[in-house]
């Protein structure tokens, strides 16, 4: 921004509230949930739903399991009407969902609204006005406090007397004072007080006073003060529900949530992975799994959070960021090579202790605890899959992970470097990332089954009958385009044949270690060995040998690391 420009801004003023105790609270258990994606966030869409794209988002979130679903603003168009209309004819609403709308503090609107909603069988009405001096000054040109809480009053008296109009439905009244964050606290506390006058709610009979973080204009803690400040000072607080609807202008929405959770709210407006008016309302997936993530439910289910962005994507048009917490296509992958050794040790680790909790019979949870996944991807409907990734960041164990998890190739340890370095530099040669395959083929090319100089073309093994472990090797192999046949005894396979190549003076080499596997998932080929040599000039070198047989993976392992070792 340019400097002179900012002497347009002004700091927000903070509370004055020096006892504030929400610091020192703690989210112990989720609030009350209402949805507002098909009003809030329809209103937002370039293209907003049809009444067919409602229908379905409604059974979504019905799904999900809200219990408290906005449905529109019946009374401003004919299709929030007829879709409100059909919700109800066609029997759409489960029993243990109320539906909300919302309507402006006038009364044809009001009266419409009510029109809407007659035969639910229980439904919110949501009605707000403007309160702040910036919008009583632009908006309502000029208008008095005490006009503007005159109609709060008088839309609060026609909602109690259309009551009982509907003696069906069982009616809750929700207050806002619209465009709460930037207006003055005594004023807000005058408008819902004035309201709560009128409705009289009881601790049997609640009713809601949200207070809209409309625009964010300051910091979380400011809005934490805030939302304290009026639950101190509302009347008949044990007949209320304090409810939040932040937006997301600063970037802080969950954080004035959180906050505003801690500072005593009771309930939570907001929508499906953010969608909403500028920066959008807050993402309440979000809000809900961190606490999930901290062991506490929330009477939401995103345990198929991939199929859920699939649905909303569809029907909103809106994309889901790949940095979106939790349903971000990349919020639980690592690049970075420490990252991926970490998370790869720790799945490990996990896998370990739960095989040896299952051996003993043990019915504990274990703890979730793997470095930087805040929370197990499965429980999301998300697979180790896509954990880690290779480009030209990354390091030697997200290599032998994604070489592990999709290929079912466990490679040693100590030949982790050797792999990983390679691979990396073959993705920051290309200047991409590499996907699964391409490390796989690319693994193959390189480390496995290597057969120049020295190919492998035969070989017979025969056990002795007298002196147990003793194998007698015949091989024929192909050196330079010049076949040799090479014969040696040991005490098993690879140790024959090492014998059978120095007999042909072959041999500048010894094995230092053997490990041998069977592929998970392996089709044409079975059998993985690795075998490490090291040179007389003391380089080390694993080769890599795949074959149905062990024996021979073993010899094609014990070959490729001589290959390569040239």
């Amino acid at each position: 921004m340019n400097p002179s420009s900012i002497q347009k801004y002004r700091p927000f003023p903070p509370v004055h509230l020096p006892d504030r105790t929400w610091p020192d609270q703690v989210i112990d258990r989720a609030p009350i949930w209402c949805s507002v994606d098909l009003r809030d966030g329809n209103q937002a869409l370039p293209q907003p739903m049809s009444i067919e794209e409602k229908l379905e988002f409604f059974d979504l979130l019905c799904r999900i399991g809200f219990k408290q679903i906005e449905i529109g603003f019946p009374s401003a168009a004919d299709t929030e009407f007829n879709f409100c209309r059909r919700l109800i004819e066609e029997n759409r609403i489960p029993g243990d969902v109320t539906i909300q709308i919302l309507v402006q503090t006038r009364e044809h609107l009001i009266r419409r609204s009510f029109e809407a909603i007659a035969g639910a069988k229980k439904a919110i009405v949501h009605i707000y006005n403007s309160t702040s001096p910036l919008q009583r000054r632009v908006t309502f040109n000029d208008a008095s406090r005490e006009q503007i809480r005159d109609i709060a009053i008088a839309g609060a008296q026609l909602v109690k007397d259309l009551v009982p109009t509907l003696p069906e439905t069982e009616i809750v009244l929700q207050y806002s004072p619209e465009s709460f964050s930037d207006t003055e606290l005594d004023f807000a506390l005058e408008c819902c007080n004035a309201v709560i006058d009128v409705w009289q709610p009881t601790p049997e009979r609640k009713m809601i006073i949200n207070l809209p973080d409309t625009v964010q204009w300051t910091t979380p803690n400011v809005h934490a003060d805030m939302i304290e400040w009026m639950g101190r000072h509302l009347a008949h607080r044990d007949s209320l529900w304090i409810s939040l609807h932040t937006h997301n202008d600063r970037g802080t929405g969950t954080a004035a949530t959180e906050l505003g959770l801690m500072a005593g709210a009771d309930r939570v407006e907001g929508t499906l992975f953010g969608n909403g008016e500028r920066t959008g309302n807050l993402d309440i997936v979000n809000v809900a799994l961190n606490m999930n993530s901290h062991g506490i439910p929330t009477g939401l289910d995103f345990s198929d959070l991939p199929a859920i962005r699939v649905v909303y994507e569809r029907i909103t048009r809106m994309t889901v960021g790949e940095r979106h917490p939790y349903a971000g296509e990349l919020v639980f992958t690592a690049f970075s090579g420490s990252h991926q050794d970490a998370i790869k040790k720790g799945l490990d680790r996990r896998d370990k202790e739960l095989t040896r909790a299952k051996e003993s019979g043990s019915q504990e949870i274990l703890p979730w605890g793997v470095p930087y996944l805040t929370i197990d991807p499965q429980d999301l409907g998300r697979s180790y899959e896509a954990i880690i990734r290779i480009n030209s960041q990354s390091g030697k164990g997200g290599v032998a992970y994604i070489l592990d998890r999709e290929h079912g190739l466990d490679l040693p340890k100590t030949m982790h470097p050797q792999v990983g370095k390679t691979i990396y530099d073959l993705a920051d040669q290309q200047g991409r990332e590499l996907d699964a395959d391409e490390i796989r083929d690319a693994f193959y090319r390189l480390f496995a089954n290597i057969e120049s100089p020295l190919a492998l073309k035969d070989y017979e093994l025969v056990h002795s009958t007298t002196e147990k472990g003793r194998v007698d090797c015949t091989a024929t192999i192909l050196l330079r385009d010049q076949e040799m046949t090479l014969h040696g005894i040991g005490n098993g396979p690879i140790n024959a044949f090492v014998h059978a190549m120095e007999s042909a003076g072959l041999k500048d080499v010894k094995v230092t270690d053997y490990r041998s596997h069977a592929i998970r998932g392996g089709s044409d080929a079975s059998a993985a060995a690795y075998v490490q040599l090291q040179h007389d000039d003391g380089r080390l070198l694993w080769g890599c040998g795949i074959d149905p047989s062990i024996e021979m993976a073993g010899l094609k392992a014990l070959v490729t690391a001589w290959n390569l070792l040239r």
